[in-house]
């Protein structure tokens, strides 16, 4: 460990109980130093070079795709009959009491889907009518149906998903997995984000940040549309070349700083400037979707020059393709409360899955096609769920919208070694609670990083006196869901 990560790791206790040998270690310090300055420095490291996990994981990459807002997941794979039977009676005390919701009060209404539902796949797993292009490619999905979630707010929620903690400042899991398995490709990237319809996460960039990781880890948001990367094009009047030789003087003076100092930061720094480089070539190349065939474009329902969820689908499977480790998709507009028509889960839904189902089933297509799904998990889902009952603000309204509901909710997981065409979990008649094989946001996170090769305990980093690691002190892996 350098001195600036001493200083930085350093706690109170530790410094009062080795005070008393300061004098010591000062007077040891001047006599070393001229030693210490003669020595031949380490060669600095580079902080993304590939790394070998604990043991060998079935997976080899993610691609999470984040539907924010949250589905309603009673209307796409959680079918409940009896919910059915009874909608329009009073919800059970027994449901409400002690339970606080963001829009409900009072004693709502109970909502069965308006959707139809069928069972698909040889494994026979519940699909609804909103996701008919899902249902091409049923016996590759696990549909986890008894998530639960102790966060009913967008953006702590979010947080709690990518970070492992409700609260701004810990790294999000793509800088996790960076941090532990490095980068396949140098000329890109480890962790890429991409975003569609105009809104950012909930969460913001904490929702892809790196927290106390060195900042190398973090996320890189890329565009569709325009400048891939922003600010990595050179201004005016430099060309490669003056750009090539101005980086050299750079990497020289960071790398007298990062001896004399040891500060993480500056390793950093360098391989930035370094990657941004790289950046300039690779990223055009390998964002450009209209080097597709017409095909695949066809697919997807993608369209070079748009920013859509469909074009980044096929980005996220180029980037793969490419040694990207982490590649993270968030698309706004699934909070249905009902307050408009766009938000009703019946045509609103419609409209809005027509947007993700057909992208999203062509990936997991294009992917098996390539040989690449083996290797790669898919997630799918939002931060929490919806209720089973009608949201209080438009509960005598026409349009049918659901509340935050972070008790019991669905998410979706393919590829990477997860079992296919399975339902797992499952929760009550009413969909109120999980009623077999309860799975908590830090239990998903634990079976992602073991299908990654890690042991989602010992995946730490030490920051302010204490090892950190995803799944803070929780976490069970799935196996139920494990091939």
């Amino acid at each position: 460990m350098n001195s600036i990560e001493q200083l930085q790791h350093i706690t109170r206790r530790h410094f009062l109980g080795k005070g008393a040998h300061g004098l010591g270690a000062l007077a040891l310090g001047s006599m070393l130093r001229d030693a210490r300055a003669s020595a031949s420095p380490a060669p600095i490291a580079n902080p993304l070079a590939p790394r070998m996990p604990h043991y060998a994981g079935k997976a080899k990459r993610v691609i999470y795709l984040h539907l924010t807002g949250s589905p309603p997941h009673l209307d796409l794979y959680d079918y409940k009959p009896e919910l059915v039977k009874r909608t329009g009676q009073d919800c059970p005390d027994a449901f409400l009491k002690g339970k606080r919701f963001a829009f409900t009060s009072g004693v709502p209404k109970l909502l069965g889907t308006p959707r139809t539902f069928k069972r698909h796949g040889a494994g026979g797993i519940w699909l609804s009518d909103a996701i008919p292009h899902l249902h091409t490619v049923a016996d590759e999905l696990c549909v986890i149906r008894s998530m639960t979630t102790d966060q009913f707010n967008h953006a702590p929620a979010e947080l709690l998903v990518y970070t492992g903690s409700p609260r701004p400042g810990r790294p999000a899991m793509g800088s996790w997995v960076t941090y532990g398995l490095g980068t396949e490709n140098q000329n890109l990237p480890g962790f890429v984000v991409l975003i569609s319809s105009g809104v950012q996460p909930n969460g913001g960039r904490n929702s892809f940040g790196s927290g106390f990781l060195p900042s190398v880890f973090q996320g890189v948001q890329c565009r569709s549309k325009g400048d891939p990367v922003l600010y990595a094009t050179d201004p005016e009047g430099v060309d490669r070349e003056t750009r090539r030789a101005s980086l050299d003087v750079l990497r020289d003076l960071n790398e007298i700083q990062q001896r004399e100092l040891g500060h993480p930061e500056t390793a950093t720094r360098i391989a930035q400037y370094e990657l941004a480089f790289r950046m300039q070539a690779s990223v055009p190349e390998v964002m450009d979707i209209s080097r597709e065939s017409a095909a695949t474009l066809e697919a997807y329902g993608a369209k070079p020059g748009d920013s859509s969820f469909a074009n980044n689908c096929l980005l996220a499977r180029r980037l793969v393709e490419q040694g990207v480790r982490f590649v993270q998709l968030f698309d706004w507009g699934w909070d249905f409360h009902g307050t408009g028509p766009s938000e009703d889960i019946r045509d609103g839904l419609t409209r809005k899955c027509a947007t993700m189902d057909r992208p999203v089933a062509a990936l997991l297509k294009d992917l098996r096609q390539r040989g690449l799904l083996d290797e790669t998990l898919v997630v799918l889902g939002g931060e929490f769920g919806r209720t089973p009952f009608r949201e209080g603000r438009t509960a005598k309204g026409d349009i049918l919208g659901r509340d935050h509901f972070p008790d019991c909710y669905s998410m979706v997981v393919a590829g990477g070694g997860i079992r296919g065409g399975t339902m797992y979990g499952e929760s009550d008649d009413l969909g109120f609670s999980p009623a077999e094989n309860k799975v908590t946001v830090h239990d998903l996170q634990a079976t992602l990083m073991h299908q990654l090769g890690f042991n989602h305990e010992r995946l730490t980093y030490r920051f302010q006196g204490r090892d950190y690691r995803l799944t803070d002190i929780h976490g069970e892996v799935i196996r139920g869901i494990i091939s």
